[in-house]
């Protein structure tokens, strides 16, 4: 992967790839698997974006479909990442989930299923309905009604294990 790609066309999204990333993952190690096969799979597939949408709605979609999919083959015991460590500057990111509250949030968050945790992981990057509907293939009217139901989960979710 050329390092003119990455500081370009990825780096800016590092934020949301490692949101998504924590979100579908229970240990550091998984976690760096995702993110590195994440980035991977959108270097080796930049020649399909068609520019129907945006970059950043591409890569979030990249980012969901890679961590679904390694979901998936990890409960089936499979294991295919290409896997390297995390840059420093990936890694300051990762600490920026060192608080309490983010932690209690994210196990929250892994209580929900899995197009759930799309949802809001993408409100939470104050993504619009539309956007959001595009990235995970839904109507825009059902985002609104679907994001209030999952604060309301997660409410009664934080509230039974703090």
């Amino acid at each position: 992967m050329g390092s003119d790609f990455y500081h370009q066309s990825i780096l800016p999204y590092a934020g949301i790839i490692i949101k998504i990333c924590r979100a579908y993952t229970h240990n550091h190690a998984d976690f760096e698997d995702y993110y590195q096969e994440v980035c991977l799979q959108i270097w080796r597939s930049r020649a399909n974006f068609n520019e129907q949408a945006k970059w950043s709605t591409w890569v979030y979609k990249v980012a969901l479909n890679v961590c679904l999919t390694h979901l998936k083959q990890h409960k089936r015991g499979e294991r295919r990442f290409a896997s390297d460590a995390l840059s420093e500057l990936e890694f300051d990111e990762v600490k920026a989930f060192d608080s309490d509250e983010i932690n209690q949030l994210y196990n929250a968050i892994k209580h929900l299923s899995e197009i759930d945790r799309a949802v809001i992981l993408l409100y939470l990057e104050e993504k619009s309905y539309a956007e959001i509907a595009e990235i995970i293939g839904a109507s825009s009217n059902s985002i609104g009604v679907r994001v209030s139901r999952i604060k309301e989960r997660i409410n009664k979710i934080i509230h039974q294990t703090g």
